[in-house]
C-alpha cells in the first residue's frame, strides 16, 4: 500500500501484485470488500497527489512574495548600506521608496499588497496541511480494513500490507 510520504511526495505504491479474477498473482482469494478497500486507498492516494500539488503552489506563492519584500527592503535596495552612496535596487519597491512626493503611500500599497500574498498562500499551505493529515488518518483506517480483510482469508499481513491497490481494486470479475 502506498504510504504517504514526507516533504510533499506520495510514497510508492507498487510493493506487491494482483492479477486474475478473484486470486492475486499468487493464487490466493481476494474478496470483493477487499477489492472495494482497495478501490478506496487508490482514490484516497489521487487525492494526495492533488493536496500535494497545491502544497507546492502554495510554497512557491510564499516564496515569491518572501523575494519581493527582500528585494525591495534589503539595505543595499535603498542605498543606506554605504550612507546613501549605492544605486537603489532594481525591485519595484526600492524604486518606489527612493521616487518623489507620491512614492510613500506607493510604498504602503506594495507593501499591502504582498502582505496580502504572504497571508493567502500561508492560508492556502495549512489549509493543505490539515486536509493531508486528515487524509492520512483515512488512509490508516482503510488501510487495516483491507489488512483485516485479506488476512481473514488467508494472505499474511506482510503481504496484505504490501498489495499494490491500484491492481488489487481493478483486478477481479464480480
Amino acid at each position: 500500500m502506498t504510504v504517504l510520504g514526507d516533504a510533499g511526495s506520495v510514497g510508492s505504491d507498487r510493493l506487491g501484485s494482483a492479477g486474475g479474477a478473484g486470486e492475486d498473482g499468487a493464487g490466493r482469494p481476494v474478496p470483493e470488500r477487499a477489492r472495494e478497500l482497495a478501490g478506496r486507498l487508490s482514490a484516497l492516494f489521487e487525492r494526495d497527489v492533488e493536496i500535494v500539488g497545491r502544497l507546492n503552489d502554495a510554497q512557491r506563492r510564499l516564496h515569491g512574495a518572501n523575494e519581493l519584500l527582500w528585494s525591495g527592503l534589503s539595505p543595499d535596495a535603498f542605498g543606506l548600506v554605504y550612507g546613501g552612496a549605492a544605486p537603489a535596487g532594481e525591485s519595484q519597491i526600492a524604486a518606489l521608496g527612493a521616487g518623489g512626493p507620491g512614492s510613500q503611500t506607493e510604498l504602503l500599497v506594495a507593501l499591502q499588497q504582498i502582505q496580502s500574498m504572504i497571508h493567502r498562500a500561508f492560508h492556502a499551505y495549512q489549509y493543505a496541511c490539515e486536509e493531508r493529515r486528515q487524509l492520512a488518518v483515512g488512509v490508516g483506517e482503510v488501510s487495516q480494513q483491507l489488512t483485516e480483510v485479506l488476512c481473514a482469508v488467508g494472505w499474511s499481513a506482510n503481504d496484505a500490507r504490501t498489495v499494490d491497490v491500484h491492481e488489487l481494486a481493478g483486478s477481479g470479475v464480480r
